[in-house]
Parts: C-alpha cells; structure tokens; sequence
C-alpha cells in the first residue's frame, strides 16, 4: 500500500469495480499506471502530491485488483471507466496523469471528456498512432510484445501464460536502468498481477492495434486535439528510433511542455523527483 493511502473498490460500469488508492486532500489528481505494474507505481509520486491534493491511484480495468472483464478494453471505456472514477469519488473536474498503458488512457479522457480533464500528463509514450507509425524495420524489434498481444486470441495468451513471469520480468529488467527502484517485493506484486491477469492484458494491447487506432485516426481527421496544459516526460526515444517526438506531439497538444528525461522507461521509480517536479509545474499552468 502507500503510506497514509486508504483503498477502496468503486463501481465504475455495469460488472466494473477499480480498486483504488486514495490519499491527501485538495484539488484532485488522477494516476494511471502502466506495464506491466499497477497503482503501485505512483507511491513515491503520490505520496508528495497528497501534501496539498487529493490523489486517486486506481488499478486500470484488466489490471491488478480491479475487475476484469471479457469484451472491451478499448482506451475510451477505458477512459470512461476514470471519469466515473472521479465522480463516484466526488470530483466533476480533475488533473489526470498517465503512464505507458496508463498514459493512453489518459490521452482519450482529454479527447474524450475535455470539459473533465484540467491539466494532462504524458510518461513516456506516444499517441497510438503515432507509435505504429514510428515503429519500422529492425528498430520495431524493441516492440515486439505490441505485435505479439495484437495477434487473434488464442496463441498470445497461450504463449505469455505459459512463461508469464520471464514474459512480464523482462520488461520490468529490460525498461529499467537502476534495478535498486523496483525492490524484490514490488517487483514480486508486479508479476503476481500481471500472470494473473493475461487475457485482460492482451486484450488491452490488442485493442490498441484495432478500434483505439480508428479512435484517435477519427480525432485527428476531425481536427481534435487535447486542449487542455499538458506535459510530456519521455526517454529519448526520438534520437533512436529516427522521430522528432515533440513534434508528433504537438500535432495533438498545442499547448505542450516536452521533456526529455535521462532515467529509464519507470521513471516515477527511477526518478521521482523528476516527476514530481513536472507534474507540479504543469498543475500551476
């Protein structure tokens, strides 16, 4: 758990409860994990913010304690799934920061719910589009566990549950530059969740190979973007793969702070001081 955080199950949609963390008081601010993690992730982040805001740590749908359902993990229901969130807990208006998996979600609450989303934080990836187009070649080899989940069901979920922890442990090795953030126990709830939770994860991924594509393809043929202040905090995945990063995000976010960051893919564990710092910045724009 985080330190002085209570927990609680909110109803979210028919069948669909988000076990969430909450802690600190003030105007709200939403924390969206990514892969393959939970809530957890935000501990250090969020036990600063909740010296002046209230902080809302959920478990995605398909992740960690909350439910799991069959069906549709598309990053609006998603996303949906976060406003009702909020509103059960009170909150009509709210920050919302997301990272990885996390972050996707929180970039179709902002297209989605703008009157909702007040300021928008990015960790560390790019737009759904965005990144199937940047990734060609050799280099979309660093992704292959996007086109592994976004196969039929069937053979990704047979594959990843039958290795799931070397699966989900190499990612967790892999993204991580200082192995000493992610301590054993922390690392050892990661996995615990993550195999325990197999088809949803796919079902998350696969989703951003299909309907979230034609999602985010209708917005930016329609003009829409994120109207909102947002930040983005990203490794310098530019310079490796051939992109200008902050460029494809301004194509969404005209009102856009783009930090580069030195620290791994984890970096509210790697470097939460980083984090805190920018996503303090952001809520005073």
């Amino acid at each position: 758990m985080i330190p002085s955080f209570t927990t609680e199950r909110v109803t979210v949609a028919d069948g669909v409860a988000l076990h969430t963390a909450v802690g600190g008081s003030g105007d709200p601010i939403v924390l969206l994990h990514g892969f393959p993690q939970t809530h957890l992730m935000w501990r250090h982040v969020a036990a600063d913010l909740a010296a002046d805001h209230t902080v809302i740590c959920p478990d995605l749908r398909g992740y960690g304690d909350s439910d799991k359902p069959d069906g549709d993990y598309s990053k609006r229901t998603m996303a949906a799934d976060v406003v009702a969130l909020a509103r059960a807990l009170g909150h009509e208006r709210f920050a919302l920061a997301g990272h990885d998996r996390g972050a996707l979600v929180a970039i179709r609450a902002g297209l989605d719910h703008p009157e909702v989303v007040t300021h928008l934080a990015s960790l560390d990836v790019l737009p759904t589009p965005d990144m199937w187009d940047v990734m060609h070649g050799t280099s979309a080899a660093v992704g292959f566990h996007l086109y592994l989940m976004a196969q039929p069901p069937g053979l990704p979920e047979q594959l990843i549950g039958n290795s799931a922890d070397a699966f989900f442990g190499h990612f967790l090795d892999l993204w991580t530059n200082d192995p000493a953030a992610i301590p054993a126990e922390v690392r050892a709830a990661y996995l615990k969740a993550s195999r325990e939770a197999v088809p949803s994860i796919v079902a998350d991924y696969r989703a951003s190979a299909g309907i979230d594509v034609e999602h985010d393809e209708a917005d930016r043929r329609a003009g829409r973007q994120l109207r909102m202040p947002v930040s983005v905090l990203q490794q310098d995945w530019g310079a490796a793969l051939g992109f200008d990063a902050a460029a494809r995000w301004r194509a969404w976010a005209p009102d856009l702070e783009h930090r580069t960051v030195s620290c791994g893919h984890f970096m509210a564990e790697e470097d939460p001081g980083v984090v805190i710092k920018e996503l303090r910045a952001l809520l005073a724009r």
